[in-house]
């Protein structure tokens, strides 16, 4: 176990002091409580992002000339003609 000391504004005092008055709980419970619900709702925000990135109709992106599709063979042979000094 380990102990945390935390610096707090007067407006988080003050909100702590009326969660632990209304719900009966100590300082350390708050303190887990918050913890773990703000984990879950970023761990469901993280999901919820790749999942809709999964059942999106996405498939890839990238740059390139706007010909590239009717031409690929012709800019394929000139790189690989540089790359290998081919020319």
């Amino acid at each position: 176990m380990v102990r945390i000391n935390a610096r707090l504004e007067p407006e988080y005092i003050d909100k702590l002091e009326i969660l632990k008055r209304q719900e009966h709980l100590t300082t350390t419970e708050v303190i887990k409580k918050a913890l773990a619900c703000y984990y879950e709702m970023k761990k469901r925000d993280n999901s919820t992002k790749i999942q809709q990135l999964l059942e999106s109709d996405f498939i890839a992106c990238g740059e390139g000339v706007e010909d590239l599709s009717e031409n690929y063979k012709n800019y394929l042979t000139t790189s690989m003609n540089k790359k290998y000094d081919l020319d």
